[in-house]
This record gives structure tokens, sequence and C-alpha cells, in this order.
């Protein structure tokens, strides 16, 4: 579908299907930002730790060399350089990691899937691939690429310039003062460096939200179909409901044997009643319908010797105001008690004549 037809936002069970799919918004850049930051700091921190661990690792060197025994030396090399380094560099390898975990999960709400590792074909289709490569978003990140490395190339070439330029000075300072201003220059430049790429993945933060929101956006097409999904769709519902009416109106229909009367106007209403003294304390409807559904019970009743009785205001007045099941309204107890009695006289009646 044309993209210029996806006008609608994301609906939520979109992007819940989206999410369990791995398709969440994050900024890479922000992850590194956050990375370096971390890595940075903690370099800052642990600068002493860092520069003690190397000067006793080449102090240990410096005495294997002048020692004796250099096969132990030797020997015992390797170890050393292995402590010496998860000393001086563990720590911030940790905390970069811890930051780089944090932002991510961060961004993505701590989600873990694994749908992106499946594999796809599109993924290896040549074709597929020259569309990534000539997609907006492919040239939205060579252009950023481009400006991190001209901004980087242009901080560092306007520091170093700068100390170069005041280097002569260095041979008539003492040597720890030009060393601290070295340190200091180096950490202005990395600090500019920092600022600068923080306002990048500041601007790629709303950038990649931007096209993400874009790319989830949906036509009025897709959204009724999920309607479709979640509602049901309507012609579908509709002949659920049609079942539900004929499965009642059967279950309805196997009650008029167990009547006592039918009550009926010619051809269009059709109520029947049950009253049993000894269960019932009012007459219960057990059946009722119109038109054709009144001919069925009024049919159903005579081949059940159930007694049809025709009167036709009563009929109409039940029909408006009783519910199926229920006992009959006491504002119909004595039209109905005058056909009850009617009925069972006339079954009397009936038997006797036997």
């Amino acid at each position: 579908m044309a993209e210029g037809s996806k006008t609608e936002k994301a609906t939520p069970k979109k992007r819940r299907d989206e999410r369990k799919k791995g398709n969440v918004f994050m900024s890479r850049d922000v992850v590194s930002v956050v990375t370096m930051l971390g890595a940075f700091c903690m370099v800052w921190m642990l600068s002493d730790t860092i520069t003690g661990q190397m000067g006793g690792f080449l102090r240990y060197c410096m005495a294997g060399i002048n020692a004796s025994q250099t096969e132990s030396y030797f020997a015992t090399l390797p170890v050393q350089w292995v402590l010496a380094l998860v000393k001086a560099v563990g720590p911030v390898a940790g905390a970069t990691a811890l930051c780089a975990i944090g932002a991510t999960f961060a961004q993505t709400k701590l989600l873990v899937s694994g749908e992106a590792l499946k594999p796809k074909f599109q993924r290896i289709s040549p074709l597929q691939g020259f569309k990534r490569l000539f997609s907006l978003r492919s040239v939205i990140e060579a252009l950023k690429g481009i400006l991190k490395i001209t901004i980087l190339m242009v901080i560092i070439y306007t520091s170093l310039t700068g100390t170069f330029q005041e280097s002569s000075k260095y041979l008539y300072t003492d040597t720890s003062v030009a060393v601290s201003h070295l340190f200091s220059g180096v950490v202005s430049m990395i600090l500019k460096i920092t600022l600068a790429f923080v306002a990048l993945a500041a601007a790629d933060f709303f950038y990649q939200w931007w096209d993400y929101e874009r790319q989830l956006k949906m036509s009025k097409q897709e959204v009724k179909e999920e309607y479709k999904q979640l509602e049901g769709n309507p012609q579908i519902k509709g002949k659920i409901r049609e079942i539900q009416r004929q499965m009642a109106r059967s279950r309805m229909m196997q009650q008029v044997p167990g009547a006592d009367v039918v009550i009926r106007n010619p051809t269009h209403v059709a109520v029947a009643l049950r009253y049993k003294p000894e269960r019932d304390a009012a007459p219960v409807v057990l059946a009722m319908g119109q038109d054709e559904l009144a001919l069925r019970i009024v049919k159903v009743a005579e081949e059940n010797h159930v007694a049809v009785i025709e009167n036709v205001p009563l009929a109409r007045s039940l029909y408006a105001s009783v519910r199926l099941n229920q006992e009959i309204p006491p504002e119909f107890y004595g039209a109905v008690a005058e056909v009850l009695v009617y009925v069972f006289k006339l079954n009397e009646n009936q038997n006797t004549g036997k």
C-alpha cells in the first residue's frame, strides 16, 4: 500500500504486535553517547587506579629485567599483565556495558525479544538489500555519519592546533606543569566532543521517534480490518446471532407440548402458557412468537393435543408484556384464569366422555 495512504495513528493493538516482533523505538546514538559518558566518567574517577596498575606493571617489568632468574620472570609475566589489565580496564569495561544495557532497556522498556534473531529471506534478498541501501533511512544514516566525522575532525583539528602552537613554551616550563597543561587540553577536547555528540544524540532521538511513528501509521482500511478482528466480522456475528436465535427457538418449541393452553389471535401472535398449581405461583410463559413462529407454536400444540384458544386482545397484550420462561404480570391473572378454567373444564368433559 502506498505510504501516503497511511494517515492514521497506530492503534494500541498495532503497537503491541510490533513490540512482540521486536520493532520498538530506539536511538542507537543515545546508547553510544551514554556509553561514552559512562566510560569517560569511570576513567576520570579511576585515573589514579589505572595509572597505578600500569605503573606497577611497568615496575614489575623493569625489576624482572634486572633480576638474575629470568625464567621465572617470563613465566609469570603474562599472569601479571592479565591481572594489571583486568584491574585497570575491568571496571571501565563493566561500567560501559551496564551503561549500554541501561540505555537500551530504558528506551525499549525492558523488551527482550528473539524475533529479530529468526532467519528471514528478506535479509538475504539482493532486491531487498538494494532497496534498503537507497532508502530514506540509509540516506539519513549516511548523512549522520558524515556529520559526526566532520564535527569530530574539526574539534580535534582546532584542539591540536592550539596545543601545537603552545608546545614551544614547554621547553621553558616545568615538566609537571607542562604535562598538566597538556592533560587539560586533552580533557577539554574530549568534553567538546562529548557535548557535540550529546547534541547529535538528542537530535537523533527525536528523529528516530518521528520515523518510528511514521512507519507505524496505518491506512483507514487497516484500521477497519483490525476493528473487525477485535470486534468480529459483522456478517459472522450476524450469522452467530441467527444460529443462537434458532437454537433458542428450538428449545422454546420443545416446551410447547408441556403447555396447558396456547392463546392466539388468528395468525399473528401465539403465547403458550403452563400452570401447575403444585409448582407455579402463577401461569408461566413457555413459548411466544409472531407470524411464522406463531403458526409453528399453534401447529406443535395441536399435534400434542394442547388447547388453542383464540383471544385477540389477550394474545396481543400478553405478547407485548410478558417474558419467556417468566410468570405473567398480575394484571393478567383474571383474564388468563378465565381461559384456564374453560380449558380445564373442557379437558374434564373430554375425559368424562371417554
